[in-house]
């Protein structure tokens, strides 16, 4: 009873036709600044803070929650249109959603990702409300040294998005980890791999590399290729919303995705960039299509479509409840909150009860908004992919550079860009996959941030790792991640053997 009346309270308070609006403008504005790469929604949420002044709290977290989950909406339209991911959550989006676009499916692409991510979205909330307070306890259980050993379990999930090679799937991993050190150590202060660059201080930020090397690199490769007389204009055709059997083949990759996105998100730090890798790889180890994954298997949008999403709901739960940021949106969230005078935490929800459950309300509305303003529109993105490549692909390159620009505001941030883009041109001429590496750049920093606090607690020993029970579970997991497929596949060459004989 006591969640039905505060379910109702929250209700009243977003249906209000100023949080009406508010939610609107919100979920819009981060459907935009999804679909643009680089923004994402953390500079979103940054950039609307100083608007928030003049209107009320509960107003201002609908107007900026909405932001962030939009994006997760709309990171996806570029992903499957331009082989351009509009965020790091996105990336995985582009290994299928792209292939898709190039068969005539963008239509389908886009409406799975919207019907993934509603459900997703949904999900989330309804759980948000049911188990924040039990779901934040047993994220609390995690320590150092179980993020490490969570991180590197995502990492060993590449093995998902090998290709036809996991040892060049490995190597792109690890180029993408000495990437994420290259700047100044946040522990000894002393500058890494900068080589004299002062440019390179800060480090190198994983939308330079994710927009170069999947947005430039295919426009280098198409360019190489219309030279050549080989490659083929993508058209729309066919139907623009999935059909029967599609949505059949998404339904349990949605589920999936939706729980797996979910409980990733509650756990502070780890974020919905983790969640759709997971996802991903999870689905094509299920999956009976193995051999469509990378070429337009429909799966490899619902799954990560829907983690993404779910974890955007997740992170919310340590944030609301312990004001521990989930991820680096929800950071920005909670600095908003408590500018607003409102702090987080176990009595965020008996002292400011309007403000918590008005946003989680919100959130039910915000995501029918969202499936209202993407779903039918689906046919008119698509029809994006139908515009000459004469325009499109100096269309592509305008945008990227606006998005990398417009993040870092470095002239030599754009000579990076044209760098990762001739880099991805070569990855892809010889088959090297691009994920990994982002996955890597992206995981890099907190691992190694996770691996030397636990260090720190254990005065300098590896045994913390194996010796707390949470974190030996997601290290043996990993070792299964990583040896499963090479004992399956000897085991494999041993039947087919037996069989000749």
């Amino acid at each position: 009873m006591d969640l039905l009346h505060n379910l109702g309270l929250g209700f009243s308070i977003a249906f209000s036709l100023e949080n009406l609006f508010f939610a609107f403008v919100g979920v819009l504005i981060g459907t935009l600044l999804g679909v643009l790469p680089g923004i994402g929604p953390v500079s979103g949420v940054a950039l609307l803070i100083p608007l928030t002044y003049g209107i009320s709290p509960v107003s201002a977290i609908i107007l900026m929650a909405g932001v962030y989950y939009g994006a997760m909406y709309g990171g996806s339209t570029t992903s499957i249109l331009l082989n351009t991911p509009g965020e790091s959550a996105s990336v995985v989006t582009t290994l299928d959603g792209y292939q898709m676009a190039k068969q005539g499916r963008a239509g389908a692409a886009l409406a799975i990702a919207a019907i993934g991510s509603f459900v997703a979205g949904t999900f989330s909330t309804i759980m948000l409300s049911l188990t924040a307070p039990a779901l934040a306890n047993f994220a609390l259980q995690f320590g150092p040294p179980e993020y490490f050993s969570l991180m590197l379990l995502g990492l060993c999930a590449v093995t998902g998005l090998a290709g036809k090679s996991m040892s060049k799937a490995f190597l792109t991993l690890l180029l993408g980890l000495l990437i994420s050190m290259i700047g100044v150590d946040l522990v000894s202060g002393t500058e890494r791999f900068t080589f004299g660059f002062s440019n390179l201080s800060d480090g190198i930020h994983f939308i330079i590399v994710a927009v170069g090397v999947f947005a430039l690199g295919e426009v280098l490769s198409t360019i190489v290729e219309l030279k050549q007389g080989r490659a083929e204009r993508i058209k729309l055709k066919g139907k623009i919303l999935p059909s029967r059997g599609e949505l059949k083949r998404s339904a349990l990759p949605i589920a999936r995705g939706s729980l797996l996105g979910f409980l990733i998100g509650v756990l502070p730090g780890a974020g919905a960039t983790i969640a759709s890798f997971l996802s991903y790889n999870l689905e094509k180890k299920l999956s009976k299509r193995k051999h469509e994954f990378g070429k337009g298997a429909i799966e490899g949008v619902a799954g990560p479509e829907s983690a993404n999403n779910a974890a955007s709901g997740g992170s919310l739960v340590p944030m609301l409840t312990l004001g521990v940021p989930g991820s680096g949106t929800t950071a920005v969230l909670l600095g908003a909150l408590m500018i607003h005078g409102i702090t987080p935490g176990p009595l965020l929800f008996e002292k400011n009860p309007d403000v918590a459950w008005g946003l989680i309300a919100s959130m039910y509305i915000g995501n029918v908004m969202l499936l209202i303003l993407n779903l039918p529109l689906a046919g008119l993105f698509a029809k994006i992919i139908d515009i000459p490549q004469v325009y499109l692909l100096p269309l592509i390159i305008v945008i990227s550079s606006i998005g990398i620009y417009g993040v870092t505001g470095n002239d030599f941030h754009l000579y990076l860009l044209v760098g990762f883009g001739i880099a991805g041109y070569f990855m892809r001429k010889y088959d090297y996959p691009g994920a990994p590496m982002i996955l890597g750049l992206v995981l890099g920093p907190l691992m190694e941030q996770s691996l030397r606090q636990s260090l720190i607690m254990s005065n300098g020993s590896y045994a913390i790792l194996f010796t707390r029970p949470i974190s030996l579970v997601l290290l043996l997991l990993a070792c299964i991640w990583v040896l499963w497929p090479i004992v399956m596949r000897k085991l494999g060459k041993t039947v087919l053997v037996a069989d000749d004989e």
